[in-house]
């Protein structure tokens, strides 16, 4: 007997009739003496609807009372999928965020997890019951409703797996595993078995939208065993994100060069242009965006023949007109010869521990990208990662080329 953590995103809890497919998948998971704890998402769109509507009213929703309002939708779902599931005969019990007592810091709309009261779960799991919790929500300190961003419902199946030792959390999404890349732009995308915790946190933080990166983390954190399946699907391994063995040093002779692509349309660049090259300047550049919450990804920083930097950087396609403002606002102090906006680039990369052991992986990616005519335009790396920025009317040649150059079809 295992307990199991189970995660059902808004697709897989889209209709009356998913919901009644998840109750009969729980149930067989629970003919065969398991455990349960069922973690769900608002039914697909509902959380934009409410976003909307409040928007209808407050054209700035207080974060506050928007946090009370769209933690609902997944208020609304645990209650039917604990029907469904007592339909079926099952003992099922549905918990809020804050009944639970998931505590989170006060940060509205984007909250994390500060801990977790086990204790009602675990008397319900050995009283025969499946647990159903509202993912996405929690609440802080001082009883206030709190939500934990997009794709929360990932973290908080993720860190209610950790806080119960479970021996496995399970995501059930609308594919069957994670892939080489997005099999939209690249039909011939292959699925992959497993895939290292590293690799995975590299691919969500450079734009693959299977996991939220924060659920990434914890799980790599807490040493939860993740595996990512398909709700549609009766039966399938799916892709198991593995811890790598850091004690067999020739852990990576079986493993590929490069196990994934990812790319992100999402993103814009700003240009801060001819400052004087001294001390200090990258504070005094990126420290204003920092103090506004303004998340700034890639920097790169040139320095001219008339003793001026060119410094770029950049942000979340959503935050450039703000940081565009704050910049024109500081331009005088930082003795700036211009500011420029781009939100038309994208940036893809490629992921694989494999890269450490081999050489000439950046070369091969810069040639393929030469050879179709795409410019680079900025750079990043890490031991397992190379990322570029392009023109995002590329970015679709380039998933594509990259894929076929490293034979990730054959992965």
């Amino acid at each position: 007997m295992a307990l199991i953590v189970q995660k059902y995103g808004g697709t897989s809890v889209g209709s009356p009739d998913r919901i009644k497919n998840l109750a009969r998948r729980v149930a067989r998971f629970k003919a065969l003496g398991h455990q349960i704890v069922v973690v769900v998402s608002a039914m697909s769109g509902e959380t934009n609807r409410l976003i909307n509507l409040a928007k209808e009213i407050m054209p700035e929703p207080d974060p506050r009372e928007l946090d009370v309002m769209v933690a609902t939708g997944e208020q609304v779902t645990i209650g039917l999928t604990s029907m469904a599931l007592m339909e079926l005969g099952l003992k099922a019990k549905s918990y809020t965020g804050a009944q639970v007592r998931i505590v989170t810091d006060n940060a509205h709309t984007k909250a994390r997890i500060l801990s977790i009261d086990e204790e009602r779960i675990r008397a319900d799991l050995n009283a025969g019951y499946v647990v159903v919790v509202a993912g996405f929500q929690g609440v802080d300190e001082s009883g206030n409703i709190t939500t934990l961003g997009r794709g929360g419902s990932d973290t908080t199946g993720v860190a209610l797996a950790a806080a119960l030792k479970a021996d496995e959390c399970q995501i059930y999404t609308d594919v069957d595993g994670v892939y080489t890349t997005d099999p939209r732009v690249v039909p011939e995308a292959c699925r992959l078995k497993s895939i290292t915790f590293e690799e995975m946190l590299e691919l969500a933080s450079q734009g693959s939208k299977v996991l939220q990166i924060r659920s990434v983390e914890f799980a790599g954190k807490y040493k939860v065993k993740l595996r990512v399946l398909s709700s549609f699907e009766e039966d399938g391994e799916g892709t198991l994100i593995t811890f790598e063995d850091s004690e067999n040093k020739d852990s990576n002779m079986e493993q590929p060069i490069i196990s994934g692509i990812a790319f992100n349309r999402d993103e814009a660049k700003v240009m801060v242009l001819g400052v004087p090259d001294k001390p200090g300047i990258a504070y005094q550049i990126l420290g204003p965006v920092a103090d506004a919450k303004i998340d700034v990804d890639m920097i790169i920083q040139n320095m001219g023949a008339d003793g001026t930097t060119d410094f770029t950087f950049t942000v979340h396609k959503n935050d450039m007109t703000k940081a565009l403002g704050i910049l024109n606002q500081v331009q005088g102090h930082i003795g700036a010869r211009e500011i420029r906006g781009d939100d038309k680039i994208a940036k893809v990369s490629i992921v694989g521990v494999g890269m450490r052991s081999h050489v000439g992986i950046a070369s091969q990616m810069f040639r393929t990208l030469a050879e179709e005519g795409i410019n680079i335009q900025m750079i990043s790396t890490s031991e397992i990662k190379i990322a570029v920025v392009i023109d995002e009317k590329y970015m679709e040649l380039a998933v594509r080329v990259l894929h076929k150059a490293f034979e990730l079809e054959e992965a």
